[in-house]
């Protein structure tokens, strides 16, 4: 039986301490804050709930993996799952709708085809069938084993490219972009661009910049679903909070670490306020980079990907407290895509204010746990934007009047939301940075094939023995089922006692 201590109660920290206390070893998790979570946080106010963090779940299969090998009842006992359906309501700028319904491929090929014309679904189809190709490529090496030494093959993008034909056989060939794929394949068609983009762009990736292969984002959700966790995705956290309790892990909130000890140049337990916590092994649920630059550790050299640059983008929220009864159709997910989608482009890599009219993501669960009555209605707004640094959240106004902006913005599109507003919360990249310590409130992103190695993740074994990695900032990366993966992969890495 081990020791080991967990830097972190966020998703990935309860995962692995679950994992690893199954495991038969003893586990103790510290927590800066006073509760756990991390990034999957609640706001609760007069009878309304939202979910502060990612409202919808990817892959729930990773979940289900947790909840079997740490305990006999399935993931389906512990928390109410349900599919989304249909997935998601886009509206677009020249007031085109288009209603796609969840892990129906025919079913959105049949969508696209009525809402943009006879063949749009096959186009579709097939750039979707060269993300099933990236999936397939990369599957095992970038979301479920660890890490290799040998990286070079994460600057391969295993997207399809078609062949070249004459003198362009000449030219040295230059990795494709999504911006490629939209240009080549979808012909710049407005609509199929901006459906495309979006995933990329909830994780911060502009479509220049983001590889031919992140086409497996919308083919993951297209083909495998996307689901909702009844009383929000803090209940998954709570259930798994409780399996780390089931399985007698220790935690001990409000208590931040100082130090990551290091003796015989080996990680041999942590400092904190309260005094020295020995253990076997250390693993840091914590940002990486934060790691390093608030001088928990030192390890020798910088290891790849280390640290992500602090103009990676944030997310801003809005909650919303509606009078008036949620109407019979409403979505649970609309998509209100971006006005200007080179304005979008430009404010995420370009010292610019943010775009006014970005691309919105409205989450309206139809879930009586998160509204006081039936004549209520709790919304949530989340866009992309420049993250702490870039843009001063905090400065007064600013964060206000984007709020105002994104309102307009989504009620232009036909929502209606401003004049139900009984009260409303704003969230900003800032308001990340401080509870989760994030650097600069920024999104933590996906690792994808193709991209270049400035984005890659830490390896979840570090160069300091016997200390790890967990997280959205180590490998596989961000997003809740990449947390929860990336916990996986550590436990197995560890091993039984």
């Amino acid at each position: 039986m081990a020791r080991i201590v967990i830097i972190g109660a966020g998703m990935s920290g309860l995962a692995a301490a679950s994992r690893l206390a199954t495991l038969g070893h003893r586990v103790t998790v510290c927590e800066a804050g006073g509760t756990y979570g991390g990034m999957v946080g609640r706001y609760e106010r007069d009878g309304f709930a939202f979910d502060t963090g990612p409202g919808l779940l990817a892959l729930p299969a990773v979940y289900r993996d947790l909840a079997l090998k740490t305990g006999k009842e399935p993931l389906e006992e512990l928390v109410d799952l349900a599919p989304v359906d249909p997935e998601s309501r886009h509206l677009f700028p020249d007031g085109t709708c288009v209603t796609l319904p969840n892990a129906s491929r025919g079913g959105v090929s049949q969508a696209l085809d009525e809402a943009f014309g006879a063949g749009s679904g096959a186009r579709w189809s097939a750039v979707m069938n060269h993300g099933r190709t990236v999936w397939e490529a990369t599957r095992r090496p970038l979301l479920e084993e660890p890490l290799p030494a040998d990286r070079k093959f994460l600057g391969t993008d295993p997207y399809p490219v078609p062949a070249r034909h004459g003198l362009a056989r000449l030219r040295r060939p230059h990795p494709w972009s999504l911006e490629h794929v939209a240009a080549r394949e979808l012909d710049s068609h407005p609509g199929l661009s901006a459906l495309l983009f979006e995933p990329a762009v909830r994780y911060g990736f502009t479509p220049a910049e983001a590889p031919a292969g992140a086409t497996v984002l919308p083919y993951m959700e297209q083909s495998f679903g996307v689901w909702y966790v009844r009383g929000g995705l803090r209940a998954l956290a709570d259930a798994v909070f409780r399996r780390c309790e089931l399985r007698k892990v220790g935690f001990r909130f409000d208590t931040p670490v100082t130090r990551v000890v290091v003796e015989g140049g080996r990680a041999v337990g942590v400092e904190t306020a309260d005094g020295r916590i020995d253990a076997d092994l250390v693993v840091s649920a914590m940002d990486a980079a934060a790691l390093r630059r608030h001088g928990l550790v030192e390890w020798p050299g910088a290891p790849s990907g280390v640290g992500e640059p602090q103009e990676v983008p944030g997310r801003f929220g809005v909650l919303l407290a509606l009078r008036g009864p949620r109407p019979a159709g409403t979505a649970h997910r609309t998509v209100v895509h971006a006005a200007d989608p080179a304005e979008e482009a430009n404010a995420l890599t370009l010292a610019v204010p943010p775009c006014g009219r970005p691309t919105v993501q409205v989450l309206r669960p139809d879930d009586p746990a998160l509204r006081p009555d039936d004549g209520h209605e709790s919304v949530v707004l989340t866009a992309t934007v420049p993250a702490q640094g870039d843009v001063d959240w905090t400065a007064p106004g600013v964060a206000d009047h984007y709020a105002d902006r994104l309102l307009a913005h989504v009620d232009a599109a036909g929502l209606g939301l401003r004049e139900r507003v009984l009260w409303r919360v704003v969230r900003t990249p800032e308001d990340t940075r401080r509870e989760t310590g994030a650097l600069g409130g920024s999104v933590a992103r996906p690792v994808l094939a193709g991209s270049s190695g400035w984005w890659l993740k830490p390896a979840n074994e570090s160069p300091v023995p016997g200390l790890y990695l967990v997280g959205g900032n180590a490998h596989p990366g961000g997003g809740l089922a990449r947390v929860g993966m990336s916990a996986c992969i550590t436990a197995g890495l560890i091993g039984p006692s």
